[in-house]
C-alpha cells in the first residue's frame, strides 16, 4: 500500500470543543477549559482540535499582506512599513515608544496590529542563567513553551509549533498530553521576539555577554510542526525574511524537527528553502520504532530515510538524524550498525547523527543509555563512516530539555 494514499483514516483524540464567546473588539475568543484527554498508545491526531482562532497580528502576513490588513481595519496601507520596523527590528511592543505614529489613534492601532498573543506565566533560569524556559499563556488558555540557551558564540531558541502534540511519542511528555491545538505564524513568531527581547534587555546570562541577538532557531518545542504546515512555513518566512519584513535571521540557522511525518516533509523540500532538517528517529528497525514513534505504523523507516535523502539532495542541506539513547531499548551495538548501514545505503556525506541521552519526564518507565553503552554506540557509528555528535542536553534540570516540554505552571 502506497502510504501517502492510506485511505485508513488516523484514530483521534476526544475533543471537547470550548464555547465560542464575542471579544470586545468584536472577534471571538475561547472560554479557557480543558480540551484535550490523553490518547490511547499509538493514537495519532493529525487533525486540530477545533477551538477559537488567536486575534490576527501583524506578523501573520507578508507585507502586502499587512498593508491589506490594516486597510480592511480602517488605517492607511503605509503604516504597515512603520509597524513592521518597530515590531521586527526594533522588538517595540508599546505605543508610546513608536513615536512616528501619530499620537490620535496610535493606541488603537497598536492594539489592532500588535494584539497580545502570548503571556508568560512562568520563567525557569539554569545554568547560570544562560538558559532560560518560557511557559506562555496564549489567548484562549492553551499552554506553551519556548527554551532560549545563550553560548559563546550564538543564541539558539527552541520554540512551539501546537499546543501539546498528536504524535503521541511514548517517551515524550508532549506527545503523552495530547493535542490541543495548532499555534498561529504569529504565536510561532512572537516566541522568538519575546526571547529576543529577554536578550537585548540583559536577561539571558551576563548582561555584557555577546551576541545580543537570536541567531538559531529550531522547531524542536511543543508540537509536530509539519502536521501545522501552513503556519509552520509562514512563520519560518517571518524570521528569515529581511527587516523590516522579517526578523532577519539565517536560513541556515532554522532547523526543522520531525518525526518522519513523510508528505510534509516532501512538501517542504519543494520549498526549497536552506533550512536544516532534522528527522527524529530513535530506532532503525520499524519492529521497535512502531511502538516508539507511532507514526511510523504509517511511513516506516526506509520511506522516512528515503525522504530526507531526497530533501539534502534538493537543498544540498545535510540531514540530522536524532536519537534519543533509551537504556536497554534502543542503544544496542547492532541497531547503531544497522543505523550506519541504513544511511550508508543511500550514499555519504548527507548525514550526521545526533545521539541524545533521554530526557526523564514524570512517571516515565525509561531512562537514559549507561555512559560505557551510549560511547560504544556512537564508536560503532564513526566506524560505519557516520558524522556522530552526542547532542547537549540544556535545561534538563528545568524540563526545558528534548521531549520534556509539557506546559506545567
Amino acid at each position: 500500500m502506497n502510504r501517502q494514499t492510506d485511505p485508513r483514516p488516523p484514530e483521534e483524540t476526544t475533543v471537547t470543543e470550548a464555547p465560542q464567546q464575542s471579544s470586545p473588539a468584536g472577534g471571538s475568543t475561547a472560554t479557557p477549559v480543558e480540551l484535550t484527554v490523553r490518547p490511547k498508545p499509538g493514537q495519532l491526531t493529525f487533525t486540530a482540535p477545533r477551538r477559537g482562532k488567536p486575534p490576527k497580528h501583524l506578523a501573520d502576513f507578508d507585507l502586502a499582506g499587512r498593508r491589506e490588513f490594516l486597510a480592511q481595519l480602517g488605517h492607511k496601507p503605509f503604516r504597515a512599513g512603520q509597524l513592521s520596523r518597530h515590531y521586527f527590528d526594533r522588538l517595540a511592543s508599546a505605543p508610546e515608544d513608536m513615536t512616528d505614529l501619530p499620537a490620535a489613534g496610535r493606541e488603537e492601532l497598536v492594539a489592532q496590529a500588535l494584539p497580545t498573543l502570548l503571556t508568560s506565566v512562568r520563567t525557569l533560569e539554569a545554568d547560570q542563567g544562560a538558559t532560560l524556559k518560557s511557559v506562555h499563556r496564549l489567548f484562549d488558555g492553551a499552554m506553551v513553551e519556548s527554551v532560549l540557551m545563550r553560548y559563546t558564540n550564538r543564541v539558539t531558541m527552541c520554540i512551539s509549533s501546537q499546543a501539546g502534540c498528536g504524535m503521541n511519542c511514548p517517551f515524550c511528555a508532549t506527545g503523552q498530553a495530547g493535542l490541543t491545538r495548532n499555534l498561529s505564524t504569529a504565536e510561532m513568531v512572537e516566541q522568538v521576539v519575546q526571547g529576543a527581547r529577554l536578550l537585548r534587555g540583559g536577561k539571558v546570562g551576563r548582561a555584557e555577554q555577546e551576541p545580543l541577538r537570536v541567531s538559531n532557531i529550531v522547531f524542536m518545542g511543543m508540537g509536530e510542526a509539519l502536521a501545522n504546515y501552513k503556519a509552520t512555513l509562514g512563520a519560518v518566512h517571518r524570521l528569515i525574511d529581511p527587516s523590516p519584513e522579517g526578523l532577519g535571521i539565517s536560513a541556515r540557522g532554522i532547523t526543522m524537527s520531525t518525526v518522519g511525518l513523510v508528505p510534509g516533509i516532501r512538501k517542504f523540500t519543494r520549498e526549497k528553502l536552506p533550512v536544516t532538517l532534522a528527522l527524529s528517529l530513535h530506532a532503525p528497525d520499524d519492529e521497535l520504532r512502531d511502538d516508539l514513534i507511532p507514526i511510523n505504523t504509517r511511513w516506516k523507516v526506509d520511506e522516512a530515510l528515503d525522504a530526507a535523502r531526497e530533501y539534502y539532495d534538493v537543498t544540498g542541506r545535510r540531514v540530522s538524524i536524532e536519537y534519543a539513547l533509551i537504556r536497554d531499548i534502543n542503544d544496542q551495538g547492532w541497531r547503531a550498525d544497522l543505523l550506519g548501514e541504513k544511511l550508508n545505503a543511500r550514499g555519504a556525506g548527507w548525514v550526521h547523527v545526533n545521539p541524545i541521552p533521554l530526557n526523564p519526564t514524570p512517571g516515565s518507565k525509561w531512562t537514559a543509555s549507561r555512559p560505557g553503552v551510549e560511547q560504544n554506540f556512537v564508536e560503532r557509528l564513526r566506524a560505519h563512516g557516520i558524522p556522530t555528535t552526542v547532542r547537549d542536553t540544556r535545561g534538563s534540570d528545568i524540563d526545558g530539555a528534548c521531549g520534556q516540554l509539557a506546559a506545567v505552571v
